[in-house]
C-alpha cells in the first residue's frame, strides 16, 4: 500500500514537473528544512512547507529542526534540481518560492512533510499542490512521524483559525481578533488546525 502512495505521489509530482514554469538549478548549501542557496547566489525558499527552525544567535534549535535540516542536505546536496513556480515566485525578501524536485522527479517539498519533518504552511495564491501536501502530512500524522511524535499540546481552551489566511491563533491574540465572523474557524485543540492544512501565527506562537 505504501509503494503504491509513493508511485501516485511520484507521478503527481511529475505531471507538475512538465506542466508548470520551471527551471533547473544546482544547490550550493544547505539552511535548514526549506530554504537552499544555488551556485546561481539565489536563496529558494521551499513553498507550502515550514520546517523547524535552527536556532540562531544562541537559541535553541526547535524540535527535530537538525534531523529536517539533514534529511533536505541529503535529498538536494550539492546536486541538480528542478525549481517549479506557483502564482507567486518571490516572497517579500527576495527568496525564490518553488517546489523543488529531484532528477528522479521526486518533491522535496512532499518528501519532508510525508517524513514529518515539516508541516503544511499553504500561503495564497501559491496553494496548487495544497491538497498533495495536506495529505502528506495527514499520513504522517497518523503514523506519529517525526514533529508528530509528539502530539500537539493545546494549552488554550480553544484556537482561532482564519480561512483566508490559513494560520490558526491564540484567542488572545491580536490577529485574532481581526479575523471576520465569515472568516473565523474554531479549532478545540492544535492537533486539529494542523490536520485541516492550518500553520500556527508566528506572533502568538500557538
Amino acid at each position: 500500500m505504501k509503494r503504491k502512495s509513493l508511485l501516485t505521489l511520484s507521478l503527481i509530482c511529475l505531471i507538475g514537473l512538465s506542466l508548470t514554469p520551471s527551471h533547473d538549478g544546482t544547490v550550493k548549501w544547505v539552511y535548514d528544512g526549506d530554504t537552499i542557496l544555488l551556485t546561481t547566489g539565489q536563496r529558494v525558499r521551499y513553498v507550502g512547507i515550514d520546517a523547524p527552525e535552527m536556532g540562531h544567535k544562541g537559541e535553541k534549535n526547535n524540535y527535530m529542526a537538525c534531523a529536517s535540516k539533514a534529511l533536505n542536505r541529503r535529498l538536494v546536496g550539492k546536486g541538480r534540481v528542478r525549481l517549479v513556480f506557483d502564482q507567486v515566485k518571490h516572497d517579500r525578501h527576495g527568496r525564490l518560492l518553488a517546489y523543488v524536485y529531484l532528477e528522479n522527479g521526486d518533491m522535496v517539498n512532499a518528501i519532508l512533510v510525508r517524513k514529518g519533518l515539516a508541516h503544511v504552511m499553504a500561503q495564497k495564491p501559491n496553494l496548487r499542490y495544497f491538497p498533495l501536501l495536506l495529505e502528506s502530512q495527514r499520513k504522517a500524522m497518523k503514523e506519529k512521524i517525526g514533529i508528530w511524535r509528539k502530539v500537539p499540546q493545546s494549552p488554550e481552551r480553544h484556537y482561532r483559525g482564519n480561512t483566508r489566511s490559513f494560520r490558526f491563533h491564540r484567542p488572545s491574540c491580536p490577529f485574532s481578533k481581526d479575523i471576520h465572523p465569515h472568516h473565523l474557524i474554531i479549532f478545540n485543540k492544535r492537533y486539529d488546525a494542523f490536520w485541516e492544512g492550518y500553520c500556527p501565527c508566528r506572533q502568538c506562537r500557538p
